[in-house]
């Protein structure tokens, strides 16, 4: 959406930022971009306070930036201001209404729908799955069908190109609308001085880890160096229904196929250092086979017993509800999202904004999404002129948010009725989260509400600072060059000097 000429009159308040600021970085800003050998022209900045007025300082303020993680700011305000912070995800598991229960057995299929639930844990599928137990359920008998039909499309993740190098981290996780525990494995590595052990964390039935990792000479602190992607094989084996496994059955019945309820192998490759102790989550593992794998190993330890199949369906609209969970509100949420910078989780507050949009016509969730919040930005009178969102995450070489519009969004950040929660959400400096380890001993420690952000050839930094005289300002700064990680510095001494009342 571009502003019409009638919606000037939105943007005017944001005008006067230029006409007293300063051009000219403070000394310890420019000498910081001096000692790291980075040009002042990679930097786009404004100093502005945060209940409206003249900016102090501008440096390219209006020019489209890439803000790396800072973007999630976008996303976790205009999803607060759009759903509210009691918002809440739903998931369930349903029967179907020709599915029979006698006694502790039911016969039938089963559905799990997924609802987009971004901090969908192990152990709150395993509390669903003891609810049904606690109902009497012990032995099931059919299908489960996974239905992620609440974000379009259901499987982003297939075919979708690498980021970078790393596919199997965390942090590059695609989302669905039933991501259970991200899809990761938990693979534990210990080395003594004749021996490496490998553990499989994760509860997966019929999944084991084969070990192949040799000794190398590196420090504990390089382990990922020679560390290689783990090869995964699924072994064909006969269902383990016993009418299939009777050795009277007909011959039929025996013949091998490929089944969700074969083993998987995990085998392990490269090399690891001696006396090294590390705990790595990958997401290397199908989907649907995670969820059957983890499902089958919780529910045995349950007591109880599944012959069935996993696969992907829809939901029939007469199925009956067996349980439900739903996620803690959204204020929760935004917390991880922010603090610790968690893409996949803002990846699906994201989906949801696009989700939940009541104008979506023939539009995707993301094209919703991104509807949704240009819709935003124009009531609050920020012009979206060079703005690029892609999956409100940050994590993207395309999304583009320049200082200026930044600013205009935390200003209406603070104007927010749910301004404690967003702030709440934000990194406190020399405290907690990505701001933990930096700005301590100086000004602005513990008075800076800082979203950070880094990619490669990218650093950047977002949020509000409270001076020694307990005025609030909001800072915003985005460096975009190749060398971008040396100048972190000159971000820090910047919110410093904000911090100490220079403005």
């Amino acid at each position: 959406m571009r502003l019409t000429p009638v919606s000037l009159f939105f943007v005017i308040p944001l005008l006067p930022a230029f006409v007293f600021a300063q051009t000219s970085l403070p000394p310890a800003v420019e000498a910081a971009f001096n000692k790291a050998n980075v040009p002042v022209q990679a930097l786009s900045a404004i100093v502005i306070p945060a209940t409206g007025g003249a900016a102090v300082l501008t440096q390219a303020a209006d020019r489209p930036m890439n803000p790396a993680s800072a973007m999630k700011l976008v996303t976790t305000l205009v999803g607060l201001e759009e759903l509210g912070p009691n918002f809440r995800w739903k998931t369930q598991i349903l029967a179907d209404k020709a599915a029979k229960k006698i006694n502790d057995s039911l016969t039938g299929t089963l559905y799990l729908r997924g609802g987009g639930d971004p901090n969908l844990t192990i152990e709150k599928l395993g509390s669903m799955l003891r609810i049904l137990r606690n109902q009497g359920l012990r032995r099931l008998r059919g299908d489960l069908i996974l239905d992620r039909s609440y974000f379009q499309p259901e499987r982003p993740d297939i075919g979708a190109p690498q980021f970078d190098e790393y596919p199997d981290a965390y942090y590059n996780v695609i989302p669905d609308a039933l991501l259970v525990n991200s899809n990761l494995s938990s693979i534990s590595l210990e080395s003594t001085g004749d021996k490496i052990e490998a553990r499989l964390n994760t509860p997966l039935d019929k999944v084991k880890i084969t070990n192949h990792l040799h000794f190398n000479e590196l420090p504990c602190s390089a382990w990922e160096t020679e560390w290689l992607p783990p090869v995964i094989e699924t072994m064909r084996s006969v269902a383990d229904d016993p009418e299939t496994n009777n050795p009277n059955a007909p011959t039929g019945k025996k013949t091998e196929r490929q089944t969700t309820r074969g083993g998987l192998e995990i085998t392990l490759n490269g090399g690891f250092p001696k006396r090294c102790k590390i705990t790595n989550n990958i997401n290397i593992l199908d989907r649907n086979q995670y969820l059957a794998h983890l499902i089958r190993a919780l529910w045995q330890e349950m007591g109880g017993t599944w012959q069935g199949e996993v696969r992907d369906g829809k939901t029939p609209a007469s199925a009956t509800v067996l349980t439900e969970r739903v996620s803690e509100p959204l204020a929760d949420i935004l917390r991880p999202i922010n603090k610790q910078s968690d893409n996949v989780m803002a990846r699906m507050l994201y989906l949801t904004l696009g989700t939940e949009s009541a104008n979506k016509q023939g539009m995707s969730n993301l094209q919703a999404a991104d509807a949704r919040i240009r819709q935003w930005m124009f009531r609050q009178g920020i012009n979206d002129a060079g703005l690029v969102l892609e999956n409100g995450s940050g994590l993207s070489r395309m999304e583009r948010i320049s200082p200026l519009q930044m600013a205009g969004l935390l200003q209406a950040g603070e104007r927010s009725n749910w301004y404690a929660e967003f702030a709440s959400s934000l990194p406190v400096a020399a405290m907690d989260g990505t701001m933990r380890r930096r700005l301590k001993g100086g000004p602005a420690e513990l008075r800076a509400r800082i979203k950070t952000g880094t990619l490669k050839d990218v650093v950047a930094i977002a949020g509000y600072v409270r001076d020694i005289n307990e005025q609030q300002w909001v800072v915003v700064a985005m460096i975009n060059h190749e060398e971008a990680v040396k100048a972190k510095a000159a971000l820090d001494e910047l919110i410093n000097w904000v911090a100490a009342g220079k403005p």
